[in-house]
């Protein structure tokens, strides 16, 4: 009633103002339509799950992850999830960029050095926090386009190299912070020579399936440790490669510590959510006591979650071979308590394991469970036919966004003759 009095008593200069401001709103909506997806993947995935700095947060929801993706994997971009981006790499997920960007804890004046371009995703993160970003690249392809994405976004202070990231940056050190995004068994002693005194390194170290993210400053000349997390990261090839002393054996897949018993050590036993041979916790303990026995040991996994669709899972990388490995079985003792589905349809406990080729192309995921309501331990398993093309596996276990509580113990892969 009022729009329709103030057109007949003013003519229609605030008609036409009302509509050129509709118009703008809905052109800024056209032209930015993931704004509301980044915005969302922030406030639910990452600032829930402990990345606190309003600066590495507001970078999140200003890169368009989108852009750096391939086209098949754009509706996917905004998940809080690792992706293929071509030639067996990945992009890491927003938590993680997020997580490794906080503690590099990055300054206007810093020049960094990143190794891993992969996407390039990481150096856009980056680039409106410091003064300069190197980051190198040692597969062709994935760098000149990496290269050819941030010069089309106006990344003008990310330079570009392809090479071998072992062997740093040697004509643009030292650097105040290195980021490394692949994982070698050991930290290059070249980047240790070309981190500056007081320097900050992050960096994930470890075998293949077997990983810890490191916090590293170097005092003296020499690096001090401090562990962030498991994680799991592809590897760091070339010269890294060429040196690895532990190898997986893809022939032989089974699941680490599945039965829960092994305890955090030494610098992981302060961490929260560390469980040993498992990666990416969220929301779960090691459990178990004289009035709350585990059914086999005395330990078990423990997911507990209030809010629906927040994390709570762990993770584990596996090599496997579909030459040499036609089936497993997938096994698992589960109990849950006040189950309750999440907002997606899959949002539900379960114990799973997702295929991938040698691409790290998704194979299928298999399952046991969803398990709802409240029901006593159980054992549970399925036999799982691994398809000749695929080269490794993620074991999954966890609430999955359902909210409840959920036990898990002796979760196992075993291969079937």
């Amino acid at each position: 009633m009022e729009v329709h009095m103030m057109v007949s008593f003013d003519a229609s200069r605030p008609c036409r103002s009302f509509a050129l401001a509709c118009c703008l709103v809905s052109c800024a909506a056209a032209a930015d339509p993931f704004q509301a997806a980044r915005d969302r993947l922030v406030e639910t995935r990452i600032a829930t799950a402990g990345v606190t700095d309003s600066r590495i947060l507001d970078a999140i929801r200003r890169t368009h992850r989108h852009e750096f993706v391939p086209q098949s994997q754009v509706p996917r971009a905004y998940y809080d999830m690792a992706l293929p981006i071509g030639q067996s790499q990945t992009i890491s997920s927003p938590f993680i960029v997020a997580l490794m960007t906080e503690a590099l804890d990055p300054q206007p004046t810093d020049k960094v050095l990143e190794i891993g371009t992969g996407s390039g995703y990481q150096a856009a993160v980056l680039s409106p926090l410091v003064d300069h970003v190197y980051t190198i690249e040692i597969v062709r392809e994935l760098g000149e386009r990496a290269a050819e994405t941030l010069a089309r976004l106006d990344y003008g202070n990310v330079s570009t190299r392809i090479g071998d990231g072992f062997l740093g940056w040697p004509d643009a050190a030292p650097f105040d912070k290195i980021i490394v995004t692949c994982s070698p068994e050991s930290v290059p002693q070249p980047l240790v020579d070309q981190l500056a005194e007081g320097g900050v390194m992050v960096i994930p170290v470890g075998q293949r399936y077997q990983q810890t993210l490191y916090r590293m400053v170097k005092l003296d000349g020499e690096l001090q440790r401090q562990a962030l997390r498991p994680t799991l990261f592809v590897p760091m090839t070339g010269a890294a490669e060429e040196t690895r002393a532990v190898l997986p054996d893809p022939a032989n897949p089974g699941a680490v510590n599945g039965d829960f018993e092994t305890l955090p050590e030494g610098d992981e036993a302060s961490l929260s959510e560390f469980v040993p041979g498992w990666y990416y916790g969220r929301q779960v303990v090691q459990a178990g006591s004289p009035d709350d026995r585990a059914p086999q040991g005395e330990h078990f996994a423990r997911f507990r979650n209030e809010t629906p669709g927040r994390n709570s899972h762990l993770l584990q990388g596996i090599a496997i071979d579909g030459r040499e490995v036609s089936q497993i079985r997938l096994s698992g003792m589960v109990r849950t308590e006040g189950i309750e589905k999440g907002p997606t349809s899959d949002a539900m406990p379960m114990i799973a394991i997702s295929l991938y080729d040698e691409l790290r192309r998704d194979l299928g995921t298999f399952h046991l469970g969803p398990f709802r309501g409240s029901r006593p331990w159980r054992t549970h398993s399925r036999l799982v036919r691994i398809p000749h093309q695929a080269r490794e596996a993620i074991l999954r276990v966890g609430l999955f966004g359902a909210t409840g509580q959920a036990d898990f113990d002796a979760v196992t892969v075993e291969l079937v003759d």
